[in-house]
């Protein structure tokens, strides 16, 4: 099942996302479950949230995942959805 997670960024909380960048890239790469990865973008390219695509069992999953990333551990988001997700290209 595909799963994306969309994730904004609290206000101000750039250098939360940077000190914990290390730890929620290597959490990307050891979990096995993530098929597309990148930050969101505001219009002078800084970088205000994420978009992960995870290929999980079910929304359970993507819901554990989502609570053990080093981002979401450090309160760096003021919010994130989970939405089924289909690939078509």
């Amino acid at each position: 099942m595909l799963i994306a997670l969309i994730a904004r960024d609290r206000p101000g909380a750039l250098q939360t996302r940077l000190d914990n960048r290390d730890a929620h890239i290597a959490y990307l790469k050891e979990t096995g479950v993530v098929s597309q990865a990148g930050p969101l973008l505001n219009d002078e390219g800084e970088m205000v949230g994420s978009l992960v695509i995870l290929d999980v069992e079910d929304m359970a999953a993507a819901q554990n995942w989502a609570n053990n990333d080093p981002y979401a551990k450090a309160e760096l988001f003021s919010g994130v959805e989970l939405i089924p997700w289909k690939k078509v290209i």
